[in-house]
């Protein structure tokens, strides 16, 4: 009799033990911006929630969240990289040495439309804006941006004269101060950062005819860790469910649809360059899936 006790105790023991082993969550806190007008984190992390909810099921309950001290994009990556546990998932720009040093979820969730880039000017620069012709020509102008983005590096190799400034939103003061000519943005942050500052700013406009590319994107990074690659993989198949059943283009409509429009991309003088922050890895993955890129000519 008292075997039979004990049997059930261990079983119920080991029922237990599953119990609380499944209902374990993981736990994902991704960096609070210092910028407290920076929406674009909104799309970001909603989307991660989303690709979370859509793999409880299979991968157990989760719980996503910011830390209580605000930290720019370098910082999170230091944070993640070496595993402090301040924060343990990033979404930020894609280069070679990021995706080195940090373990990339390879699917662009913001489908690349961080490569096409309109300007934030001054209002009384529109008409010298508008009789650039030539690549050469928008060279002769200056442009802002923050030390540690690839799109420094990019634009400084392509041969753009570009001024850095110590903080996100000193940027737009910068420009405003005459301190360069044009803020690179994506299509979708320029009117965004125009519609949260316009009263601040009164000066600061987007630019109406010309266009920037290069490729490049947006990915959820990771610690290169056993627990990163666990993460990684979650977020990936939640990702790539949201693809399968529409939710992930729904989601990217909702956030990104009124603004592209307001962009006109398709008529707009486009300018390309090269992007040599780009992983072979990245292109790769763009070529085969490309279905997950925004193209302006489709208008998605």
């Amino acid at each position: 009799m008292k075997r039979v006790v004990v049997c059930c105790i261990l079983v119920v023991a080991g029922w237990v033990s599953l119990a609380a082993a499944a209902a374990e969550s993981t736990v994902l806190v991704y960096p609070r911006s210092e910028s407290a007008s920076d929406s674009q984190v909104v799309y970001d992390y909603e989307l991660l929630r989303q690709a979370l909810e859509a793999t409880v099921a299979t991968h157990g309950p989760y719980e996503l969240r910011p830390p209580a001290a605000a930290m720019n994009q370098a910082r999170a990556a230091d944070e993640i990289a070496t595993g402090s546990g301040l924060v343990n998932v990033l979404a930020r720009s894609t280069t070679q040495e990021q995706e080195q040093r940090l373990l990339p979820v390879r699917i662009p969730i913001d489908k690349g439309l961080i490569s096409y880039r309109v300007f934030l000017i001054r209002s009384d620069m529109q008409d010298r804006f508008a009789a650039v012709n030539t690549l050469d020509d928008l060279r002769g102008y200056s442009v802002g941006s923050y030390p540690t983005w690839a799109d420094t590096r990019i634009l400084r190799e392509a041969g753009f004269k570009v001024v850095t400034g110590d903080s996100y939103e000193g940027l737009f003061r910068m420009l405003v101060a005459r301190r360069f000519d044009f803020f690179s943005r994506s299509a979708d942050e320029a009117y965004r950062e125009y519609d949260e500052r316009r009263e601040l700013l009164p000066e600061m406009r987007v630019e109406d005819h010309l266009l920037l590319h290069f490729p490049t994107t947006r990915f959820f990074f990771v610690r290169r860790s056993d627990e990163g690659t666990k993460l990684a993989a979650r977020i990936e198949a939640g990702l790539n469910r949201m693809i399968k059943d529409g939710s992930f283009d729904a989601l990217f409509v909702k956030y990104k649809g009124p603004l592209i429009e307001r962009a006109h991309l398709r008529t707009r003088r486009t300018f390309n360059i090269e992007n040599p922050a780009l992983s072979p890895e990245t292109l790769a993955a763009r070529k085969a899936r490309p279905e997950l890129w925004f193209d302006p000519a489709r208008g998605r």
